[in-house]
């Protein structure tokens, strides 16, 4: 494998696009046995309450027609077991959903993840593994591999590869990593730039008189972008705004 591994992370960093290197990966997979992709990537994975954001950027290799609708339109994401798991875990993991194979998931879900496990029980795909990849700046990214359920140990066999995959996913996080920026959507929050200048001056500890002087603007004009700002992240406060443009990176530079 390591030879393999060798060259496919040769063609991986020559892609010249993210749609390259997923179909680079799937080949990879498909030999360690894997039917099916996700790789999903977000700059801010949870929303200031802690709920899943829907990532920015997803890619998908052979998952049936309504798989993007449904987690990406239809908040699949949100209570699918295997994407809260990988937000805490720093680890890969294998995973099923049959009730008799004793992994990760068997504690966790529960009646309201009940629309992804009936999805995935009929779609004859259970079981799979995923590697959670925590990123600078909080960023987080998962690569999924899914084995459809047939003969054999669809788990065991998993789990026999996941030493494989999770090199093959962190030579396609390398290789895509450059590309994301541009690749992912707006922030789940928009500010305009001044709005996003404001709170900036604000959280150098800048009152509103001294942004506006700074500024050279009306004091009227700065507390108008300030409470804009304000409703736009549902805070109740400048600090708590500033706290929650921080997390959204809405005041990177």
């Amino acid at each position: 494998m390591q030879t393999k591994l060798s060259d496919f992370n040769a063609r991986l960093m020559s892609g010249r696009s993210l749609d390259e290197q997923m179909d680079n990966v799937l080949r990879m997979a498909q030999a360690l046995g894997f039917d099916t992709l996700v790789y999903d990537y977000s700059p801010v994975p949870l929303d200031h309450e802690g709920i899943l954001l829907t990532p920015s950027v997803v890619r998908l290799r052979n998952t049936p027609r309504d798989w993007q609708s449904l987690w990406c339109q239809e908040g699949f994401y949100q209570i699918d077991p295997v994407q809260h798991v990988a937000i805490n875990a720093v680890s890969p993991f294998a995973w099923s959903y049959r009730p008799d194979d004793e992994t990760v998931l068997q504690s966790f879900i529960g009646k309201n993840h009940a629309p992804v496990v009936d999805y995935l029980h009929d779609s004859q795909m259970t079981c799979g593994v995923t590697v959670p990849i925590h990123l600078p700046k909080g960023g987080f990214a998962t690569l999924t591999g899914l084995r459809s359920d047939g003969n054999g140990d669809p788990l065991q066999d998993a789990r026999q590869t996941l030493g494989d995959f999770t090199l093959i996913s962190h030579a396609l996080q390398e290789a895509a990593f450059p590309l994301l920026e541009k690749e992912s959507g707006t922030s789940p929050v928009h500010l305009t730039k001044r709005e996003r200048e404001c709170l900036r001056f604000a959280a150098d500890g800048l009152t509103a008189a001294e942004i506006a002087k700074r500024l050279n603007r009306s004091l009227a004009t700065i507390t108008l972008h300030l409470t804009s700002a304000m409703h736009k992240l549902g805070a109740k406060n400048r600090v708590q705004a500033v706290v929650r443009a921080v997390h959204y990176r809405l005041l990177d530079n």
